[in-house]
């Protein structure tokens, strides 16, 4: 077990996943829900994230110990269906762009031009083209989100105060804990595929946030220093890339030193991803309901979002209401290069365990852009059949999401109950948070499919 890192060297692999979950669930889903139901449905935001956290640390706890990421360890156990399943949980619900056709939307409305499928299509060609010259793709990744996001949240904190009325805050307290106006957890009326939908993306959500193994193995997270990184194939120099982790042997000062690591990346994810994550998610869904949410529209989807920046323009200058918008485009654009990253570093990594002896591992940046393109290609014909309307593309992706969030959350706690020692196994608190997950994701799941037939 290497030498633990400083705590100001972990800073990276959060930023990623905070950038994953600070798109559709954030920035549209929470903030139209409580614009119209009130902030008594907020404590849905903060439990979501919360268990995202408490999933994402066992994710990190076997690719610490071991080296290689999670798909590998379930590929052992389950070699005939793991890999398949997770390519097909990952392209399935992630082709529906939903994401980039919001940034679309939004782009258009600043521009002052029609939105069309075009405008998304492009989008999505120069996010393949920025990951195809960078020379690393992690280090282009993390370095691009931490100024997004060191420079959108601070933007809506200061717009969020500017608008802030004292009396407002015991609503906002309330819904933490979800009592609302006239209801308590859920109001009468709601969507349960809308409340899935957002409950899925309060963080990464879907099989994303099992991606987080592959980006603390290229920050050289613990075992992880011993395996490489995918590099361009055009610009980057070639790493030799390990699939199969190492053990180290559990003596006094490996078990220390594993313990420090796992002090040291709870802390960094818990600011960074947790704190930072659902402070941001509060933040917008308190300005949405303090702007839209007085009202009475009937505005949906990114029309909601265009018009909250209408009133906060009115409300202040008309250049913030722009700024919030450019803001919301922006992030929106950078949540979809993480998905597509993401997603295929999942597919391809499981390529090769589908068939180790086929696929070699030398081969793992190609696969990687072979699907990264296979999933722009799909984005540009969904569009080209008129399929543009980012809110409808977002629900479906994220129930979707939500069934495989309640496959692998049970997954990943018998992996790291089985396939690690005991002294590296989680502790009965870290359980129940994971076997909560998987309850709360199969639950709602049922519910939504049970209403669906029900129409």
């Amino acid at each position: 077990m290497p030498q633990p890192l400083p705590l100001k060297k972990l800073l990276g692999p959060s930023f990623i996943l905070l950038g994953l979950g600070l798109g559709s669930g954030e920035v549209i889903l929470w903030p139209y829900l409580t614009s119209k139901y009130g902030m008594g449905i907020i404590w849905g935001a903060v439990l979501g994230i919360t268990l995202q956290f408490f999933l994402n640390m066992e994710i990190e706890r076997y690719t610490l110990a071991r080296g290689e990421s999670v798909f590998v360890g379930l590929a052992r156990k389950y070699k005939k269906i793991a890999p398949f399943w997770f390519i097909i949980s990952t392209l399935l619900p992630w082709m529906w762009p939903g994401i980039i056709a919001s940034s679309a939307k939004i782009i258009s409305n600043l521009a002052d031009f029609r939105y069309t499928g075009i405008v998304p299509s492009l989008m999505l060609i120069s996010i393949g083209t920025i990951f195809t010259l960078g020379s690393i793709v992690y280090k282009t990744q993390e370095k691009l989100l931490k100024l997004v996001i060191g420079l959108s949240v601070p933007t809506i904190i200061l717009i969020t105060l500017f608008l802030l009325k004292k009396d407002e805050l015991p609503n906002l307290a309330y819904g933490i804990i979800g009592r609302g106006d006239g209801y308590w957890f859920l109001p009468a009326g709601i969507s349960i595929a809308t409340f899935l939908s957002a409950f899925a993306y309060a963080g990464a959500g879907g099989n994303l946030n099992l991606a987080q193994s592959f980006y603390i193995k290229e920050k050289g997270y613990g075992m992880g220093k011993y395996s490489g990184r995918i590099t361009s194939i055009l610009t980057g120099k070639k790493e030799k890339i390990n699939l199969e982790g190492f053990r180290f042997p559990l003596n006094p000062k490996n078990l220390s030193r594993f313990k420090l690591w796992w002090k040291r990346i709870n802390i960094e994810h818990l600011v960074v991803f947790w704190l930072t994550g659902a402070f941001t998610m509060v933040t917008l869904s308190f300005l949405a309901y303090l702007t839209v949410g007085k009202q009475n529209s009937n505005y949906q989807g990114i029309e909601f979002l265009i018009y909250e920046s209408k009133i906060i323009g009115s409300s202040l200058y008309p250049i913030l209401g722009n700024l919030f918008l450019t803001i919301c485009g922006v992030t929106l654009y950078f949540t979809q290069f993480s998905v597509i990253d993401a997603t295929s570093r999942i597919m391809s990594e499981n390529l090769i365990l589908i068939k180790p002896d086929r696929f070699r591992v030398e081969d793992l940046p190609k696969f990687y852009y072979v699907f990264l393109w296979l999933q722009i290609i799909l984005g540009v014909i969904i569009f080209s059949l008129g399929l543009t309307e980012p809110f409808i593309l977002l629900v479906i992706g994220a129930v979707l999401n939500a069934f495989t969030m309640f496959i692998y959350s049970f997954l990943v706690f018998r992996l790291n109950n089985t396939s690690l020692e005991v002294p590296l196994r989680p502790n009965i608190f870290r359980n129940t948070m994971l076997l909560l997950a998987f309850l709360f994701y199969g639950v709602f799941g049922l519910v939504t499919i049970i209403q669906y037939f029900q129409k």
